[in-house]
């Protein structure tokens, strides 16, 4: 078995390049805050996600690999409503806990990835 690309790899790379995509988009809002007309952007993954897994008809463990792989993030523009004049619909505050957030959950994410190597490592190792 190819341990470095079994499902919980694959996934866990996914929503690496998820949420570093996300942490773009945000930073790329919070950068035009103050640009006429700008429309935030955000970034979707997990509704595709869900839809690209559920179903359940996996005859082996490589068919739920491809389903993952396949998986891609949207970038969407904001319908919000502006309240201001120049019609940037930009919030910082809620732009800046959304990326303290996704940098919270990369960084967990690159733990437990680096704790799942160890510990493969300690088994070959014996």
């Amino acid at each position: 078995m190819d341990y470095l690309n079994n499902n919980m790899f694959l996934l866990n790379q996914k929503v690496m390049d998820f949420l570093w995509q996300k942490q773009v988009v945000t930073s790329e809002n919070i950068s035009n805050a103050e640009t006429p007309g700008y429309k935030a952007r955000y970034v979707t993954f997990e509704e595709e996600l869900k839809k690209k897994l559920s179903g359940g008809k996996y005859k082996k463990a490589s068919d739920m690999g491809r389903a993952i792989i396949s998986a891609r993030a949207e970038v969407h523009d904001t319908q919000t409503e502006s309240n201001r004049a120049d019609e940037n619909n930009v919030n910082v505050d809620v732009e800046s806990v959304e990326f303290a957030k996704s940098a919270l959950q990369y960084e967990y994410l690159v733990k437990s990835f680096n704790d799942d190597i160890k510990r493969f490592n300690s088994v070959i190792k014996g």
